[in-house]
């Protein structure tokens, strides 16, 4: 049997904040990491090359919207998802479960059969079991694949949460199955559990059990606090595999980056970024600008002098505001790469503070800031 060509080695820790790297054969992805989203096989409002050059290592892609359109069997026939897209870097995809819950029109959940749905688009009817979830994910080509499960609505029924979290332990193992022995991929299990401990504690322990390349936290960013959220990394950082990338998925804002950090996620991926680019808000050092406020009608600074990074700092405040208000697509395409990129600078800064051992002070600076 092949040796596995997936690797993760944890480089440097301050406290729980740690620095890693994951190695695989399309490239390595130094963590803690963040994943722009590529939803329809795209970053919306840009291209993959600019992407790379923002610093970004890896990309997520989201295996519902690629099953409805274009379809798997077309994106075979086009090489997979990475020639598809024009995209070297390793891609990470989701399994499909959230948008189930969260989008299509009609959806039934089946223990055997898996998730039954209505396309958000036009009303087709899907069928996506824990298997078919697998072989689409394979059938893309996709480097990091992730295990079918439910992910339900934020809730206090406790009986409602540990039944959804039993079903996703049931099909954790029979996504296992169905992914078989792939020496190129990583296979991820997902972490359910809603906001109570003992649910979140006994589905990581469960996953640990079956066996996996990484682990993920699911079902969060769903309508709960912060707080509430960082207090589920509080309860399970400790049973968290030492060895294995901890991922903290659909997350978030630079203060929730900046927090998850310092309880121990190696990993993320949010629309935050490139939704906001598209709609006028744009992420700095000093802290959110609303760009299309009449404010900056006269403002010819840039949005960060500093940044020289794909001429960004070529374009003023002033001059976007314009382009907003005009509804010039060059608008959403400037301030999308600026948020990618200042995302990036900082996941850049959080490993550099890690590696000095001042990272507890950086986060302290700006978690109220940014």
């Amino acid at each position: 049997m092949a040796l596995k060509n997936f690797a993760f080695n944890v480089l440097k820790t301050d406290k729980y904040a740690r620095c890693g790297l994951i190695k695989t054969h399309r490239g390595n992805i130094n963590t803690p990491a963040f994943m722009p989203v590529g939803t329809q096989a795209t970053v919306k409002a840009s291209t993959i090359d600019d992407i790379k050059k923002t610093g970004s290592e890896i990309i997520l892609s989201n295996t519902y919207h690629l099953m409805i359109r274009p379809g798997v069997e077309r994106i075979k026939l086009a090489g997979g998802l990475h020639k598809f897209m024009n995209c070297d870097l390793p891609i990470l995809t989701d399994s499909g479960g959230f948008q189930v819950m969260s989008l299509s029109k009609l959806n039934k959940i089946d223990k055997e059969k898996g998730a039954i749905f209505n396309s958000h688009v036009d009303g087709k009817k899907f069928f996506l079991s824990p298997e078919e979830s697998i072989r689409i994910q394979l059938g893309l080509n996709s480097d990091i694949v992730m295990i079918m499960d439910e992910c339900p609505k934020n809730s206090n029924d406790y009986e409602l949460i540990k039944n959804s979290m039993d079903l996703s332990l049931h099909w954790a193992e029979r996504s296992k199955k169905a992914f078989g022995h792939n020496p190129h991929k990583a296979l991820f299990g997902i972490v359910q559990g809603g906001l109570f401990k003992d649910l979140r504690v006994k589905s990581l322990k469960e996953l640990i059990k079956i066996g996996f390349d990484g682990y993920a936290l699911g079902g969060l960013a769903v309508g709960e606090t912060q707080d509430e959220m960082f207090g589920i990394l509080d309860d399970i950082r400790e049973f968290l595999p030492e060895e294995k990338p901890h991922y903290l998925m659909g997350v978030g804002t630079p203060k929730d980056i900046l927090g998850a950090v310092k309880r121990g996620i190696d990993m993320f991926d949010c629309v935050l970024p490139t939704r906001s680019g598209r709609t006028g808000l744009a992420f700095t050092w000093d802290g959110k600008v609303n760009i299309k406020n009449n404010k900056y009608q006269n403002d010819n600074r840039p949005l960060d002098p500093n940044c020289e990074n794909l001429n960004l700092n070529k374009y003023s405040k002033n001059y976007l505001n314009h382009l907003f208000n005009t509804n010039e697509i060059l608008a959403s395409m400037l301030l999308t790469l600026h948020n990618v990129n200042f995302y990036q600078e900082l996941m850049l800064s959080i490993r550099k503070n890690i590696n000095q051992g001042t990272f507890n002070e950086f986060h302290d600076k700006y978690i109220d800031k940014l």
